[in-house]
């Protein structure tokens, strides 16, 4: 029996230097630079997931991060089917911005499946474990830790968004 075939749209949120493109990069193609890339607009990258009975190819937008650019950003949510908020471990301000990107998105998409990320789990962790609750508390799901250097969570949690989003669809 042939796989039912579905594409979604997933948005990767979060300031700039979190994280978002090497999570991708370290997903997609299992590399990791130590080199800072600023994305500046969008950039688009496919990932295809077996899923059971279902192929879900995920077009993951990674979104950049800067605050100066939020008029852009309402046009890249249009069609998402969920996303990844995704906070640097190592800057608690990076955690606490999470609930104005969830808002953000949310008033555009409605409510779709989304996962906050605390990125760079291998290093130091500069935020406390009650603000980690707190902001998990105001998204309404708990942090999932990842590394993009160490690929910790990560191809788990493009697995969880995915399943979230054809649980949706029933």
């Amino acid at each position: 029996m042939e796989k039912r075939k579905f594409i979604k749209k997933v948005c990767l949120l979060g300031d700039g230097a979190v994280g978002k493109t090497s999570l991708v990069r370290r997903y997609v193609y299992d590399f990791f630079g130590d080199e800072y890339l600023k994305s500046f607009g969008t950039k688009v990258t496919k990932k295809i997931l077996d899923l059971d009975e279902v192929e879900l190819t995920l077009m993951i937008w990674d979104i950049l991060g800067q605050k100066t650019h939020r008029s852009l950003h309402e046009a890249y949510y249009k069609g998402a089917g969920g996303a990844l908020l995704v906070c640097d471990l190592t800057r608690e301000d990076t955690v606490r911005h999470l609930i104005d990107w969830k808002n953000d998105f949310c008033k555009t998409v409605g409510q779709v499946p989304i996962i906050p990320i605390a990125n760079k789990s291998d290093l130091d962790w500069k935020v406390s474990p009650s603000v980690l609750d707190e902001v998990s508390k105001a998204i309404g799901r708990g942090f999932i830790p990842t590394s993009a250097k160490t690929g910790e969570g990560v191809e788990n949690v493009f697995l969880q968004l995915g399943t979230a989003m054809m649980e949706e669809m029933e």
